[in-house]
């Protein structure tokens, strides 16, 4: 049903969008609307990943590099069915994570150094399988066509105020169309890209929760993750707000309101779906499985500090770096 509705939202922004051109330049506008969608996407399609990775400035890792964060994502991924992920981390305090790629064959999943220091390994685990479950619904997919669909809008209503006013632009509804174009359209495209992320995030905490195998490990991520993004700016996403509906909280600042305007659901509302799906699933108990080890339930440790922090022993060849290098 989730499915459905999206691509019934994107159907709906195509639509939004050679509309926006038929206003802005009559039929001819409407066509070269069409003919710039369609490039945006098949660029978006094969190089979006790699656009996001680098506004975050993220860096890949590996076996060697971050031995256990890559034992958890390889873990996850084999619980999933998926295939292994190339794994990033981005320096930045904020404990935040997100995944991109066309599809699961060319899948990237990152971290925050602030997210690995912050939280417990069960944590970890249940965060990044959030991520894989985006990657299985092919969410990243998704939400790039709608950010670029979204970008192009905006776009066109830039377009649209400095050229719109022109009479021989073949405009149907003189300036009324004028108005809706620079106005109405892009809110329309952005409430769209909302709705569509709001819907995917609760979709992707209960396929998350079923891969790490505790719903409870994911809530307890939620809030921490949501308690420190009010407190610590990222910088980064600040400078690309386009890039916030990827991120497992919005990185954004101010924009934590289960609104029409808010990239996220309530972050409240995500932890009770989630303590209730627990409850559903074990009882509400604590145990579950750690990705990427032997089948033994684990105990969940609230005041465990990060496990890359407690684990972190010197090794009879020196100092050891941290898990991303």
């Amino acid at each position: 049903m989730n499915m459905i509705k999206t691509a019934m939202l994107i159907a709906f922004m195509t639509a939004l969008f050679m509309g926006l051109g038929l206003l802005v330049g009559g039929r001819a506008g409407m066509m070269i609307a069409f003919v710039i969608a369609a490039g945006m996407n098949l660029f978006a399609y094969w190089n979006a990943d790699k656009m996001v990775l680098k506004m975050h400035r993220a860096k890949e890792v590996d076996a060697r590099t971050a031995p256990e964060f890559h034992r958890i994502v390889q873990g996850l991924a084999g619980n999933a069915g998926l295939p292994m992920p190339k794994v990033y981390v981005i320096q930045n305090p904020q404990p935040n994570a997100f995944a991109t790629g066309r599809n699961p064959d060319n899948a990237a999943v990152a971290a925050t150094t602030g997210l690995l220091e912050q939280l417990t390994s069960e944590e970890v685990a249940a965060v990044m399988a959030h991520e894989l479950a985006h990657v299985q619904n092919r969410d990243t997919l998704i939400m790039t066509i709608t950010a670029t669909l979204a970008g192009a809008i905006s776009m066109l209503g830039n377009f649209a105020f400095f050229f719109g006013g022109n009479r021989n632009n073949n405009n149907p509804l003189g300036f009324i169309g004028v108005i809706a174009a620079i106005i109405v359209a892009p809110l329309a495209a952005m409430l769209v890209q909302m709705a569509i992320s709001r819907t995917r995030e609760y979709s992707a905490d209960r396929r998350g929760a079923e891969i790490c195998g505790n719903p409870d490990w994911l809530a307890s991520a939620l809030g921490k993750i949501a308690s420190s993004a009010g407190r610590i700016v990222n910088e980064d996403a600040e400078r690309n707000p386009a890039t916030a509906h990827m991120f497992i909280i919005n990185p954004l600042s101010g924009q934590r309101m289960d609104n029409l305007f808010s990239t996220h659901p309530d972050t409240g509302n995500r932890i009770a779906a989630l303590r209730q799906m627990a409850v559903e699933m074990c009882g509400g108990g604590g145990a579950g499985f750690v990705a990427g080890t032997s089948a033994k339930p684990v105990a969940h440790d609230d005041q465990a500090s990060g496990p890359w922090n407690r684990s972190h022993k010197t090794p009879p060849g020196g100092p050891r770096k941290g898990p991303w290098g």
